[in-house]
């Protein structure tokens, strides 16, 4: 019966070293630390991968070196949602602004800008600001920011306001035309679809 094995002292290199240095132990191999710079492409995601070729760990009897992988994580932005290279913002509206229009500032990555509200804005209504969101990863193109639309309705009124309401509620104006409850049912259906 015969066995190869690999020699213990040389690990089948068919060298063996006589004086090792002190630091390696033969290895060539020195361990510590090393800061490196690392470039972040712009638009890069929870969960991408980025490469440094050569500045893993080095490699026994002046191997070639390992790559460095970097995991990226990302930090949640206190007012935007991202969706791909897409920006969601949720815009909460007062009543007024929505019945008689003005303009909002909108937060974006870079600065805020100032978005016109027309009169009689309906609650889910979606404004698309076009390049507002975040570059593609590759270079191709640039998301956009989706502002989503709700109403304020305050929870308690005082009895002026009641009253100035109560008054609003008889007219016509200030009820849901058919044309409004089609779209915001097909708004709700398209969440189960």
């Amino acid at each position: 019966m015969q066995t190869r094995v690999a020699c213990p002292t040389c690990n089948g290199e068919g060298k063996i070293i006589k004086n090792k240095c002190k630091k390696c132990g033969g290895d060539g191999i020195v361990y510590g630390e090393e800061v490196v710079t690392v470039k972040i492409p712009a638009g890069v995601a929870e969960g991408m991968q980025l490469s440094m070729s050569g500045k893993g760990n080095a490699g026994k009897h002046n191997g070639v070196p390992g790559d460095l992988l970097i995991l990226v994580e990302e930090e949640q932005h206190p007012d935007l949602i991202r969706d791909d290279n897409d920006l969601i913002y949720n815009l909460l509206l007062s009543f007024p602004t929505a019945a008689l229009g003005g303009a909002v500032e909108i937060p974006t990555i870079d600065n805020k800008v100032k978005v016109k509200i027309e009169p009689g804005t309906q609650p889910g209504k979606v404004l698309r600001l076009r390049g507002k969101g975040l570059p593609n990863v590759n270079g191709y193109g640039t998301g956009d920011l989706l502002v989503n639309v709700s109403i304020y309705v305050p929870e308690t009124l005082a009895k002026e306001e009641k009253s100035t309401l109560e008054k609003l509620e008889s007219s016509d104006n200030f009820q849901p035309s058919t044309s409004v409850k089609e779209k915001i049912f097909k708004k709700f259906k398209s969440f189960f679809d």
